[in-house]
């Protein structure tokens, strides 16, 4: 009886996985990306809309860094030390600031160079 049983489950277990294989040749990447709201652009438009979300990102916090540094300059009450370290760190936004865009500069022209 026990052998009966396990070659029954066996046999379900079988076909149940042979309409797994048959569904498995339909076609459906044409439609998954609009099912999932992915849309239909491109990889490159794709990565070059990640690149440029993330250099307006280190922009931003590379003016936030700037301002902090005025506000400690401001605050500094006459002291040399505050007033040196608030000078480093607007020195530090400002060289942030122009990496991000240099290398927003390098990403543009390496996106329009490959197209």
């Amino acid at each position: 009886m026990k052998k009966l049983i396990s070659i029954a489950l066996v046999s379900v277990f079988a076909f149940s996985m042979m309409s797994t294989v048959a569904f498995a040749q339909v076609d459906v990447s044409a439609e998954l990306g609009a099912t999932f709201g992915l849309g239909t652009q491109s990889l490159k438009g794709s990565l070059t809309n990640i690149v440029n979300a993330l250099l307006a990102f280190l922009g931003i916090l590379a003016i936030i860094i700037v301002l902090i540094g005025g506000f400690k300059w401001m605050t500094s009450g006459g002291s040399e030390e505050k007033v040196t370290s608030a000078r480093q760190m607007i020195v530090a936004g400002i060289i942030g600031l122009a990496i991000v865009l240099a290398a927003f500069a390098i990403v543009k022209f390496v996106v329009d160079a490959v197209v």
